[in-house]
């Protein structure tokens, strides 16, 4: 648990703050400790990665401005994931899709730096991100969509307490290929009792 008394950096622009983590939006600020982070885990990252065919490098100057477009609109919310001890940069973690109307949900993405992989942060984040779905956004539903190999997502989901809902077959264009995906979800009738535990 951070000091108290203890200025974290970014910390007073956070949305949700958790025991170790906190979640912002990115900030123009953040561009450089971002675009290492992610260069530094490029490797790492690559096997599970989204590719459409018109859209810039995530690690790219392009995509770093494109994140700030769109890190606070009403079909997209995206945030930095923070360490609460000197608020670096962790990881980042997106609602996508934000669909209201008789939806009312989202599709969440997430990334962690290599450097931080494994260590439960992102487990952190995803609980505060669900808490700002279903709490802040007022959303009924959030899905996660993996690649069914990647043995650490689906781990990650069911500790948050996604459940698996099925496969879809070539879901997504991920490191160049169209891939099948599992579909996992949560909804806000879900929620209170997987917070509370």
């Amino acid at each position: 648990m951070a000091d108290r008394g203890k200025v974290v950096r970014g910390r007073s622009q956070a949305l949700q703050v958790g025991e170790r983590v906190f979640l912002r939006h990115p900030v123009g600020a953040d561009r450089s400790e971002y675009l290492k982070l992610r260069e530094a885990s490029e490797a790492f990252l690559r096997p599970w990665e989204p590719t459409p065919p018109d859209a810039p490098d995530y690690g790219s100057e392009r995509a770093f401005d494109n994140l700030l477009l769109t890190c606070d609109m009403p079909g997209s919310q995206r945030f930095v994931l923070c360490g609460l001890g000197a608020g670096e940069i962790m990881g980042q973690i997106s609602l996508n899709q934000i669909f209201r109307g008789p939806f009312q949900s989202a599709i969440a993405g997430y990334w962690v730096g290599e450097a931080y992989a494994r260590r439960g942060y992102m487990a952190d984040g995803l609980r505060l991100t669900l808490r700002h779905a279903f709490e802040r956004l007022g959303l009924h539903r959030v899905e996660a969509n993996i690649i069914p190999v990647n043995e650490a997502s689906k781990r990650l989901v069911r500790r948050v307490g996604f459940r698996y809902e099925g496969l879809a077959l070539r879901y997504l264009r991920v490191n160049g290929a169209w891939q099948d995906h599992e579909h996992w979800a949560m909804t806000a009738e879900e929620w209170p009792t997987i917070s509370a535990g």
